[in-house]
């Protein structure tokens, strides 16, 4: 059964994108079939998977304008780029015009996100959804179609005051339109144990989230060779797979399924 998760934060630079590439990828070398979602007008995830325009035959904004409009969406084939064993459905500036669009719709504009992914999701055993820095509809369509929600925070003050406007925004999609959605947990971003900020700001973050909010036990690390690996459109995992980085994050897919998989078997 097709897990699907929501990479969200509203707070930007906190490692969002980073985290969705890398553990997709991640996932897809742990013999798992992987769909991402670049579900931000900013396209960086798009950018960062090395896709360009002319590779993308419909993007994201493309299949929730048909979906507003009520026209057919077009095959797989022509939704789907892949790059090293990840499937990726492509976002543009144009996703901000449908942004638009869906705060003047009153009819279902949260769920539009939802009936796309229906066409998809019984192929996948993961969809990773890289959602934009912002509580607006876009997230909320995100949330709408969730199992549950992974929240990477970096370990500066500023991120962690930003966690309570997001915990209420999940506690208010959970409660009115989908019941279903869990957080999955709080993932600690660039990390550097070294200074004083990241020790205060992750037990702070232990203390307030214990017992009923799951942290995660793998941290990112800050390190160079992630945005080196970025700016060669490539993951982490495909640059330096000995990195301290990669390792994070193949550690991380590994406690993301094992964490799933004692859930199926309870």
């Amino acid at each position: 059964m097709v897990k699907i998760l929501a990479i969200a934060n509203q707070k930007g630079g906190v490692g969002k994108t980073t985290t969705t590439m890398n553990l997709g990828h991640a996932l897809a070398i742990s013999g798992k079939k992987v769909l991402i979602i670049d579900f931000d007008s900013q396209a960086n995830l798009t950018k960062c998977m090395g896709i360009k325009r002319e590779d993308v035959k419909n993007s994201i904004a493309t299949l929730m304008n048909l979906e507003i409009e009520d026209e057919e969406l077009p095959a797989k084939e022509d939704c789907i780029v892949t790059r090293n064993g990840v499937d990726i459905i492509a976002s543009d500036i144009s996703l901000s015009a449908i942004d638009a669009k869906l705060q003047q719709s009153t009819i279902f504009a949260e769920k539009i996100l939802s009936i796309i992914i229906d066409n998809f999701k019984d192929e996948y055993d993961y969809i990773l959804i890289d959602t934009n820095p912002s509580l607006g509809i876009l997230t909320i369509n995100a949330l709408t179609v969730a199992d549950s929600v992974i929240i990477p925070m970096d370990t500066e003050a500023m991120s962690a005051d930003g966690l309570q406007g997001l915990l209420k925004t999940i506690s208010k999609v959970k409660k009115r339109i989908n019941r279903k959605l869990e957080i999955e947990g709080i993932l600690i971003t660039m990390a550097d144990a070294r200074t004083n900020l990241y020790k205060v700001v992750t037990e702070t973050v232990k203390k307030s989230c214990e017992n009923h909010i799951y942290v995660f036990n793998t941290q990112i690390p800050r390190t160079v060779k992630v945005g080196e690996a970025n700016l060669k459109r490539m993951s982490i995992i495909e640059y330096n797979k000995n990195s301290v980085a990669a390792k994070a994050y193949m550690d991380l897919a590994k406690e993301l399924v094992e964490r799933n998989e004692k859930k199926t078997d309870c």
